[in-house]
């Protein structure tokens, strides 16, 4: 059983430069808050219920944990292989289901609004991470992750290459956004919302790419590679904090890559949270969005940082 720090600071947070020290609390230590899932990823804050939700994909469910009582229970199971998640601009929950091949949104009332599962009359391969923009547009990832087997979905042939896709909030329109990324996963807007970042999950090593976004906010523009995982790691989903900085699910390979990486805007690694277990996927939330939550494969940890994420 992993034992947390016996005292401050916790050394599993590491200043890879300088200028993490700034962002990190020296009397807050790495927290677990449940174990026993399969693989632990889509972690979403509800600031109004004071609850996170993240996905447990091969268990087909959906869990809930209970900041006032500490408490894990079932939010939806069956989940329909839910993977990532995230919150539109008016509070209801997205969520990019494997087994359905869609992307739903769940109504106040709890009922479930299919925003999209097929392309030009075609099917998508497998939602894997979503994000929503201030304008209310919907992004996410669509790689084959999730139809690549039958532990995380449904075993099935692609019919759409691997896109990137925006979901027009007026219309319900979507369109493709990118479309030669090799495993496009994770993916997230900088504080100004002027870049978007997605992995390239496919490539070797893997690459966080940054794309322009135009102003419109319709199209993404050029782009460039901003980090690679050179050391081996697996670069998942990630968030950005107020500064632009990015925190990133990290694991793979050695166990001593398992964890979160911080990268600076400029895209040097600055910060590093050792974890016992790959991290696939992280947010921030608590009262002040100071908490990341970490989903790293069998477990959920968190961890007060001096920093804010973006909403």
């Amino acid at each position: 059983m992993w034992q947390g720090a016996a005292r401050y600071p916790d050394p599993s947070v590491q200043a890879l430069d300088k200028s993490f020290e700034k962002y990190c609390q020296r009397l807050a230590a790495v927290e677990l808050l449940f174990t026993g899932c399969r693989w632990a990823e889509g972690p979403v804050w509800f600031g109004d219920a004071r609850c996170l939700l993240w996905s447990d994909i091969p268990n087909n469910r959906i869990l809930r944990w209970d900041e006032e009582t500490g408490a894990t229970t079932a939010y939806r199971k069956p989940s329909n292989f839910a993977n990532g998640n995230t919150r539109d601009r008016q509070g209801r929950l997205l969520t990019c289901e494997h087994g359905t091949r869609r992307v739903t949104r769940t109504e106040y009332d709890g009922s479930i609004t299919v925003l999209i599962d097929r392309f030009e009359g075609k099917r998508l391969n497998s939602p894997n991470d979503i994000v929503c923009r201030s304008d209310d547009s919907i992004w996410f990832t669509d790689p084959p992750f999730g139809i690549s087997n039958d532990y995380e979905g449904d075993r099935s042939e692609s019919e759409l290459p691997a896109n990137v896709y925006r979901i027009d909030s007026s219309t319900g329109k979507a369109t493709v956004v990118a479309s030669d990324i090799k495993g496009p996963n994770g993916l997230a807007f900088s504080p100004d919302e002027r870049t978007l970042y997605i992995v390239e999950g496919r490539e070797t090593p893997r690459r966080l790419l940054a794309f322009e976004v135009i102003r419109d906010g319709n199209r993404l523009g050029k782009r460039r590679i901003f980090a690679v995982a050179d050391d081996g790691g697996a670069l998942d989903g990630f968030r950005c904090d107020e500064d632009g900085n990015l925190w990133c699910g990290w694991g793979m390979g050695s166990a001593e890559l398992d964890g979160v990486v911080v990268f600076s805007q400029t895209g040097e690694r600055i910060g590093r949270i050792a974890l016992p277990e790959r991290c696939a996927n992280l947010c921030f939330g608590g009262r002040r969005r100071n908490r990341l939550f970490m989903a790293a494969s069998r477990s959920v940890y968190s961890l007060y940082v001096n920093t804010r994420g973006c909403v």
